[in-house]
C-alpha cells in the first residue's frame, strides 16, 4: 500500500502539503495590534490573494495534482470572485495533495461530539459568553470552520481576534518519517491555530494511518510551582519553522526567539525513545525578531545546495572569533550560533563549529554527495547591505517542490544573482504558469530552477515559502 504520509528529506519530491489560504483574518489587522499578532505590518489583503497567493496555489497545483488546474486556467483567471481559491466554496478545487487546513476542519466539525467540544474549547480560550457558544454551534460546518479561523462570524461580527499566521502551516506541525509532532506556539497569539488544528490531526480521517504515531510535547509538570524567573529554562515550546527533517535518519531542531532548549530535550527523548531518527542536531541561533526560526536563515536546494544566512556562516565567526582572541571586541554568548549533534549510540553529544559544516556532513554523511560538490548560495551574495536586508524578505526561506526546483519570493535580486551563477534559471510564478498550460514546460522536465512568487503584501507577513507549507508526503531518495 501507498504511503500517504511520509517525509524523509527537505528536498524529495513533494507529493501531499497542507496549506491555508490568506482568510479574511488577515484584513482586520490594524497597526496597534500588528506586532501582538505577529506581524510586522498591515496588508493589503486582496493584493495578497489575488496577485500573490493564488499563484503559489496555483504553482502547487501544476506540481502536485495538475488534473484540478490544467486546461482550466482561462476558465479559472476569468472568475473575478476566485470560487476556485475559496475553501467554503463549492468551486473550490478540493484537491487531495495541496490541501487546505479550513477544509479539513470543516469536515472534523461535520461531527456533533467533536463540534461541541472544539467550540466549548475555542469559547474557552477566547473567552466567549455561552450565549455566543451557542450561536456558533448552530453555524454550518463550513461556516463554522470559517469563522473559527477568521475570528468573523457570517453576518461580519468579528467575535474574537484573528489568527493571521494560520497561513505558515509549517509551524502547526511537522512530519518526521511516519510520525507527526505537534509544536507548541510560543506566543499567545497563536494559541487558537494550534488548538484548532490538534482537533484536526487527532479526528480527520486523512491522519488516521498514522493516529498512533502523534507525538505531542508535554509541559514540565512542575512547572506551575516556579518562580516565575526560573519558568523560562521549563518552557515547552516549538514551532515547525524549528524543525526539518534532512535525511531519515536526521532531524535538525533549532533553538531561536520561538523554540526552546527544554522542548528540544522532550522531542529527543520522544524521538530516540521511538527509534524514529538516529541522531539530531540542535541549532541555535540568536534570539532575534530578525530571525525567528532556523528556517529564516537556511533551507535547502538541492542534496548538495544549501541558501543561507552569512553573517551566521563560517567566515563571519571565524572573523570574529580572530578578534575576540585578540582582546579586540567581547564575545557575545547571546549572538552566537552554536550546533551539538546527538546520537542515539552516542554517550556524549558532539560540538559542530560552524554552520556550513553542519550542512555539508547533511549532504555528504546522510545524503551521499561528494565533499567537493557540495555548494552555498549566500543571502543578498553575501554583500553588504543586501544580506540582512533580503534575509529579512525569506531569501533563506523557500520550499523545494522538488530537488532543485524552489520557489521563493521575487524581491531578493540579490540572493537571485548567486542562483544564477551557479547556473540556476529564475522564472516568474505567472510565466511559468502559461507555460505549463501551453505545454511549453512540464513540471516532470524542470531542473535547477527558482521559481518567483511575486511578494509585495506576502513579505509583510515576515515568513516565506517554506513557512507556507506543511508537507505530509515527500518522495524519498
Amino acid at each position: 500500500m501507498e504511503k500517504s504520509i511520509n517525509v524523509s528529506s527537505e528536498v524529495g519530491t513533494l507529493k501531499r502539503l497542507l496549506i491555508h489560504s490568506p482568510d479574511s483574518g488577515l484584513g482586520k489587522v490594524i497597526p496597534s495590534k500588528a506586532q501582538d499578532w505577529l506581524f510586522e505590518d498591515i496588508v493589503h489583503l486582496d493584493t495578497m490573494r489575488k496577485d500573490e497567493y493564488d499563484f503559489y496555489v496555483k504553482i502547487l497545483l501544476y506540481f502536485l495534482d495538475p488534473a484540478k488546474i490544467k486546461g482550466r486556467l482561462q476558465e479559472i483567471d476569468a472568475d473575478t470572485s476566485r470560487e476556485f481559491f475559496k475553501p467554503e466554496s463549492h468551486h473550490y478545487f478540493k484537491s487531495d495533495k495541496v490541501i487546505e487546513v479550513q477544509r479539513l476542519l470543516a469536515e472534523v466539525l461535520d461531527n456533533s461530539i467533536i463540534r461541541t467540544r472544539l467550540v466549548a474549547a475555542v469559547c474557552a480560550v477566547e473567552h466567549c459568553s455561552f450565549a455566543i457558544q451557542n450561536t456558533l454551534l448552530n453555524y454550518p460546518s463550513t461556516e463554522l470552520a470559517k469563522t473559527l479561523i477568521s475570528g468573523m462570524t457570517p453576518e461580519k461580527e468579528m467575535l474574537f481576534a484573528p489568527i493571521p499566521n494560520f497561513i505558515f502551516t509549517r509551524d502547526i506541525g511537522i512530519t518526521i518519517n511516519n510520525h507527526l509532532l505537534l509544536n507548541k506556539p510560543a506566543k499567545i497569539a497563536r494559541t487558537r491555530e494550534a488548538l484548532l488544528m490538534q482537533y484536526v490531526f487527532f479526528n480527520h480521517q486523512i491522519f488516521e494511518e498514522i493516529r498512533s504515531n502523534i507525538i505531542e510535547i508535554p509541559d514540565n509538570e512542575h512547572q506551575f510551582l516556579m518562580p516565575d524567573d526560573q519558568k523560562s529554562d521549563t518552557i515547552a515550546t516549538l514551532e515547525g519553522g524549528d524543525v526539518m527533517m534532512v535525511a531519515p535518519n536526521h532531524l535538525l531542531i533549532g533553538i531561536s526567539e520561538r523554540t526552546t532548549v527544554y522542548a528540544a530535550k522532550q522531542v529527543i527523548e520522544a524521538l530516540f525513545e521511538k527509534d524514529i531518527v538516529e541522531k539530531i542536531t540542535l541549532v541555535k541561533i540568536p534570539k532575534k525578531r530578525d530571525y525567528m526560526h532556523i528556517d529564516t536563515v537556511f533551507t535547502q536546494v538541492k542534496r548538495n545546495i544549501w541558501v543561507l544566512l552569512g553573517s551566521l556562516g563560517k567566515q563571519a565567526k571565524q572573523e570574529n572569533e580572530i578578534f575576540v582572541k585578540a582582546g579586540l571586541i567581547k564575545a557575545k554568548v547571546k549572538d552566537e550560533l552554536r550546533i551539538i549533534q546527538f546520537r542515539k549510540d552516542a554517550k556524549e553529544p558532539r560540538v559542530i563549529d560552524y554552520l556550513e559544516d553542519l550542512l555539508t556532513e547533511i549532504s555528504v554523511n546522510d545524503l551521499g554527495c561528494m565533499p567537493l560538490d557540495v555548494q552555498f548560495v549566500y543571502s543578498g551574495n553575501n554583500e553588504f547591505p543586501y544580506g540582512d536586508r533580503e534575509q529579512w524578505t525569506d531569501s533563506c526561506n523557500l520550499l523545494a517542490l522538488k530537488e532543485g526546483v524552489v520557489i521563493g519570493y521575487d524581491r531578493n535580486d540579490k540572493t537571485l544573482e548567486a542562483f544564477k551563477a551557479l547556473g540556476f534559471e529564475a522564472i516568474k510564478a505567472a510565466d511559468l504558469i502559461q507555460e505549463f498550460e501551453s505545454g511549453r514546460k512540464s513540471p516532470e522536465n524542470m531542473q535547477n530552477t527558482f521559481i518567483l512568487l511575486p511578494s509585495a503584501e506576502l513579505s509583510r507577513a515576515r515568513g516565506g515559502s517554506h513557512c507556507m507549507s506543511m508537507p505530509i508526503l515527500r518522495e524519498g531518495f
